[in-house]
């Protein structure tokens, strides 16, 4: 009865003006230009409650039809992004751009293709092949878990076209800049940073994250993702898209989280001299980052993303 209670609140949602989700808020597309628009997801985890939505699906308006930027988690999150899509424009989807391996991002490809059979996806090549080769598999399985069931219907449709650096794509009118592999590793091993140059927005990915703390994982370096927000911020655009939080211009939607990256990684440079293990490093971070408790994820992640950049300075030897 949860369940079918919950998808009926999912269907009664098409009739008003924005996708409400019962207790979280009301989702729908907000204009940074006249051209570009984002839908800022919940912050939490994926969850029944918030059908495993969680990340900013972006749209650009071109002359011949709609651009996505990471379409969203599921194939029924999908096709809601889909119809607040259509709420700003009947235009066609011509293009889609996945910014990176995590399912939370790109699996809603699934609804895009299924209205729009020929439409180009674009990723970082080792996105693509990591997708094909388990990775896919491994997002099915958690978004199936953490929305117990309500994404079981959801398929892994892969991106179509691999990026390059510094890329420029023409569609619908429209030109983009793909910025891949900035430092080899950053959030992931497979990021790519997209620039719609008519609006001077780029849209980040997990690069960049507002409100929340995600987990730097095995392909990850934290090194890296400070040197990829710096190159973002020295693009000087005038709108900046993060893959969670609200989006901004780069001293608002950019510098908090490089702020906090590097905060992390002196603290962790001054223990590593002194010797001290993560949780002792821990106790003089916490106090240095109190701006950023009420972040999603602070206490989950604090001691975590301490560790990593131990290791990495570790590695380094800096």
């Amino acid at each position: 009865m949860k369940k079918l209670a919950l998808l009926f609140t999912l269907a009664l949602s098409t009739l008003s003006n924005a996708w409400v989700i019962d207790g979280l808020g009301d989702y729908k597309f907000e204009a940074l230009s006249s051209q570009t628009y984002v839908m800022h997801g919940p912050l939490g985890e994926p969850s029944v409650q918030n059908y495993g939505f969680m990340n900013n699906p972006g749209i650009i308006v071109g002359k011949q039809g709609v651009i996505v930027v990471d379409p969203g988690s599921t194939l029924q999150v999908g096709n809601k992004v889909l119809e607040e899509i259509e709420k700003i424009s009947k235009k066609p989807i011509v293009a889609v751009f996945n910014t990176h391996v995590h399912g939370d991002h790109w699996l809603g490809n699934q609804a895009i293709v299924a209205k729009y059979p020929n439409v180009k996806i674009y990723a970082h090549p080792k996105m693509i092949a990591q997708a094909k080769d388990g990775e896919s598999d491994l997002w099915l399985g958690v978004m199936n878990t953490l929305t117990e069931g309500l994404s079981k219907d959801t398929v892994a449709v892969y991106p179509t076209d691999a990026t390059s650096h510094l890329q420029k794509i023409v569609v619908a009118g429209e030109t983009f800049i793909v910025h891949n592999d900035i430092t080899g590793e950053a959030h992931t091993d497979n990021d790519i940073m997209i620039e719609h140059v008519a609006s001077k927005t780029l849209f980040l990915g997990d690069n960049d994250l507002m409100q929340r703390f995600g987990r730097f994982d095995g392909t990850s370096s934290m090194h890296g993702n400070i040197t990829a927000l710096q190159y973002a911020t020295n693009l000087n655009l005038s709108h900046y898209v993060p893959g969670h939080g609200p989006s901004g211009n780069a001293d608002n939607a950019v510098k908090p989280f490089l702020d906090y990256l590097i905060a992390i990684q002196e603290e962790s440079k001054k223990g590593y001299k002194e010797d001290l293990a993560d949780y002792e490093i821990k106790p003089f971070a916490d106090k240095r980052l109190a701006d950023y408790r009420d972040w999603h994820g602070y206490d989950a992640q604090l001691g975590k993303h301490i560790n990593k950049m131990l290791l990495e300075i570790e590695a380094l030897d800096i």
